[in-house]
């Protein structure tokens, strides 16, 4: 049974959930969203069975990953599932999905799962030590392994009910889906930078170009942070809350810098 699972990742932890479960499945495509987010019409994909993996910021899915749900047809696939990986909470992100499914092709997903992965978003948490990443890392491949189970099954499985989570979205999602794109302005970059240009390669949406050796943002942006966790010398900030300094960087230990650019199809 064919499988195609379409991804979006910023440090890595979806695509690892994503190759985790495409592993375990045997023969599956898998797409980054990034690669058709300027693609237009509808994507049909000829599978029987066909995924979403994406991270969950503020209790919703990425506005690249609302975008492209409502323009998947699911009506040749037998089976549809999500998975979300999350450092905290965001169930929500799956009735998301499920809300624009139903709107847009009166079906919901059936399954959705959550995956608890090393928190990335460094304004609002640390990152973890070594240590304690490494055993929430192996803890996210159990999940994984037995999700995978499940999809290969065909078992339905609902998203849950999440209360907490739905409010946190209620309160927070719709203005940082109205603001993503332009979140490149808070963003800020020091001496520290040498024009290497690999915030520039990895963006997923393709936001960031090198202008007189130094990174510029469009206006595209997805906060996934991937500038800011992949430049190795830690010259660039995120000027909210708790603000980025000192705070520590993450990215799966198992991706690359070739991964994030291939993301792109580029």
């Amino acid at each position: 049974m064919k499988t195609t699972i379409y991804y979006f990742t910023g440090t890595g932890n979806s695509l690892a959930a994503a190759r985790k479960i495409a592993g375990a499945l045997g023969e599956t495509e898998l797409v980054p969203i990034a690669s058709l987010a300027d693609t237009p019409g509808i994507i049909s994909p000829a599978a029987d069975r066909v995924g979403i993996v994406c991270p969950v910021y503020d209790c919703g899915v990425p506005v690249m990953v609302a975008n492209f749900a409502e323009r998947l047809d699911l009506s040749k696939a037998r089976y549809a599932f999500a998975v979300v990986t999350m450092g905290g909470m965001g169930v929500s992100a799956l009735h998301q999905l499920n809300g624009i499914f139903i709107k847009q092709q009166n079906r919901k997903l059936d399954a959705a799962f959550a995956v608890s992965m090393p928190g990335n978003f460094p304004p609002l948490m640390r990152s973890v030590p070594a240590e304690r990443c490494g055993k929430t890392l192996s803890k996210a491949d159990k999940r994984l392994g037995d999700i995978a189970e499940a999809i290969g099954s065909g078992r339905l499985v609902s998203p849950g009910f999440a209360p907490l989570s739905g409010l946190v979205k209620a309160l927070s999602y719709g203005s940082l889906a109205k603001s993503a794109h332009d979140a490149g302005e808070l963003f800020s970059v020091s001496d520290a930078c040498t024009g290497c240009g690999t915030c520039a390669a990895i963006c997923p949406a393709g936001n960031l170009t090198l202008v007189d050796g130094r990174p510029a943002w469009g206006r595209k942006c997805e906060i996934c942070c991937a500038c800011l966790h992949f430049c190795p010398t830690e010259a660039i900030q995120l000027n909210v809350m708790l603000g980025t300094e000192g705070r520590g960087r993450y990215r799966h230990p198992d991706l690359t810098v070739a991964d994030m650019v291939s993301q792109r199809g580029e």
